[in-house]
């Protein structure tokens, strides 16, 4: 048997105390039935270096002795300190005893896109580094295997497969430092001048402390933070976030329109992508589906309301963000941009005790901004107000508003039922979508209630036909609207930089042809530094009301075709949205490449 002296097993790591050893409890005597014993067989990465002749007998016992006067080494490093073998030589010894591949690595060897899957304080306490994808895998870089938790631990926060690798800690290190230099210093000069930090008023989620620490990485914070402050101040409605194969898109919807901004680099796409999921309390690790959430946040001294929205695309994910500010319904009716016969009709329709008022647009024509200013003016001492949306876009005071969630069966159509039971007098449904909400929405003005919500439509007379062809009987449309109003969204002309349009384009030309406006003055944006020369600045609404007299009432129940509703309608007085974009383009409040752009021309 073997003498004491050699049962003793010495530690065989490069981690030190700290470490895990690489061989726990080692028999160096094996016994099995019906065999004599056997002589002493030792185990670990210095017997590796021991049988290739790279250390002698003489030098392992050395560092064993010396070792164990000094339990804070491993074996391993004892015999680099007293030079008998170099880092290198111990870490080959170390691949080949847990039989993984040795190599060093440049900063050229990393994927940043991977490399970005984990905060830099982990990568640095734990010496790994996430290198590239292959296939379903992960390739990590690790200095010590012998950490028999690191791999479970890898493959929960990396939500992927891991193949390891064995590297130096210094190269993960310099390589951490060199990558994470290069986005700091891009960064900065993007957000040069910018110190503003922004308060997420939302709890976030306990389970992602873990992951929190990508959120203390300067430049990925002061970078979104600067994104999503620099597109308030400046009035954009969206964040665009996109990634390309080797570049990062950033552009910001202003007045409707996308314009680019500075961009970092791809490789913080992953990055800035963790810090939105974390902010909005998303699964930071899921990369393979959509996901929405919500941030709300303090910005600029006021409160803003965060949609995110991310969706898996070629080249990573795309993010975009939509900025619910509160003062942008706060403007009331009367500065919405209707001309006054419009709002006063529209002010007459809404007020009605009972009855169904449309208004329909394309996303994002302000459908949404129109239905809560004819909320405000209505009164809410005496009225229960309720409103059924998906989502929830702006919280209002004394309304009662509710959000649909389809994967429960809280949909238009059941919330809409629900609320029929909560004795209401004004019902707001945010987007009629199929058949079903239609009825309900129409039953519930036959039986006494006022019903506002919207539909997407090309314009009033077609929100009829629109009704009928989804299934809605023509006899109980009759009964039940009172009016339709269709709008859209054009950019006011610059008031500091306008001037008469000396010279039209042909296209334009031939429009006011059309409309048997030839001579009619229009007003052109020169571009200054208030409008960052578009010549634009702010926006302003068309808009088309159509109100169903007796006459349009019988004339829908026979169910008309489109043009001759639409014909019907304007001879009773129906000002299109064309029409009222000429009329306020004659009054310098916006131009006809504008109106073109937005109605059919």
């Amino acid at each position: 048997m073997a003498s004491p002296d050699e049962m003793k097993t010495p530690k065989s790591t490069l981690g030190g105390a700290s470490q895990r050893s690489l061989v726990d409890n080692t028999l160096d005597d094996v016994w099995q039935p019906g065999e004599s014993a056997q002589p002493a067989i030792h185990s670990g990465p210095e017997f590796l270096l021991l049988s290739r002749g790279d250390i002698t007998r003489e030098q392992l016992d050395e560092a064993v002795a010396k070792q164990q006067e000094d339990p804070r080494l491993s074996v391993l490093e004892v015999l680099i300190r007293s030079r008998a073998i170099d880092e290198m030589q111990a870490l080959a010894a170390v691949a080949e005893y847990f039989r993984l591949p040795f190599q060093r690595l440049v900063v050229t060897d990393v994927d940043g896109n991977v490399f970005s899957l984990l905060p830099r304080e982990y990568l640095r306490s734990k010496g790994v580094l996430p290198i590239r994808e292959e296939g379903d895998d992960i390739v990590v870089g690790v200095s010590d295997p012998s950490d028999i938790f690191l791999e479970d631990d890898l493959k929960r926060r990396l939500h992927s497969k891991v193949r390891l690798i064995v590297t130096p800690k210094g190269d993960i290190l310099k390589i951490i430092d060199d990558l994470s230099a290069d986005t700091a210093q891009h960064v900065d000069n993007i957000v040069k001048d910018f110190d503003e930090d922004i308060e997420v008023v939302a709890e976030e989620n306990e389970d992602d402390r873990d992951l929190e620490a990508i959120a203390g990485e300067s430049p990925v914070v002061r970078y979104v933070n600067y994104v999503i402050s620099n597109a308030v101040k400046e009035g954009a409605s969206d964040i665009h976030i996109e990634p390309g194969e080797k570049r990062l898109r950033v552009r910001y919807r202003m007045d409707g329109v996308l314009f680019e901004q500075t961009a970092p680099p791809v490789q913080m796409q992953a990055a800035i992508l963790s810090r939105l999921k974390i902010m909005a309390n998303l699964d930071i690790a899921e990369r393979r589906v959509p996901q929405d959430g919500r941030i709300r946040a303090q910005i600029q001294r006021r409160s803003v309301d965060l949609r995110v929205s991310t969706l898996p695309v070629v080249h990573g994910e795309k993010c975009v963000i939509r900025i619910l500010d509160n003062r942008s319904i706060s403007v009331g009716l009367s500065n919405l941009g209707m001309q006054e016969d419009t709002l006063g009709v529209f002010q007459h329709e809404i007020l009605q005790p009972h009855g169904v008022v449309l208004v329909t647009g394309p996303t994002g024509s302000g459908k949404s901004t129109t239905l809560y200013s004819a909320l405000q003016i209505m009164d809410h001492a005496r009225l229960n107000i309720s409103t059924v949306e998906d989502p929830v876009e702006y919280e209002l005071a004394a309304v009662n508003q509710c959000h649909v969630r389809e994967s429960i069966g809280m949909s238009f159509s059941a919330a809409l039922r629900s609320l029929l039971r909560q004795d209401p007098d004004v019902i707001m449904v945010g987007e009629i979508r199929d058949v079903e909400t239609a009825r309900i929405a129409v039953q519930a003005s036959l039986t006494g209630h006022m019903v506002l919500s919207t539909l997407h439509t090309n314009d009033a007379p077609s929100t009829i036909t629109r009704l009928i062809n989804i299934g809605v009987e023509s006899y109980l449309i009759s009964a039940a609207v009172n009016c339709v109003l269709a709008q859209r969204l054009v950019r006011k002309i610059c008031q500091e930089c306008r001037e008469p349009q000396q010279e039209m384009p042909e296209r334009e030309r031939h429009f006011l042809d059309m409309c048997k406006l030839p001579e009619l003055s229009t007003y052109r944006g020169a571009g200054c530094e208030r409008c960052r020369g578009t010549g634009y600045k702010g926006r302003l609404g068309l808009y088309e009301i159509l109100v169903l007299d007796d006459e349009l009432r019988d004339m829908i129940t026979d169910s008309p075709q489109l043009t001759e509703l639409r014909r019907f309608a304007i001879s009773r007085g129906m000002r299109t949205l064309s029409r009222d974009g000429l009329q306020k383009a004659e009054k310098g409040l916006t131009t006809i490449e504008e109106i073109m752009r937005v109605t059919e021309s």
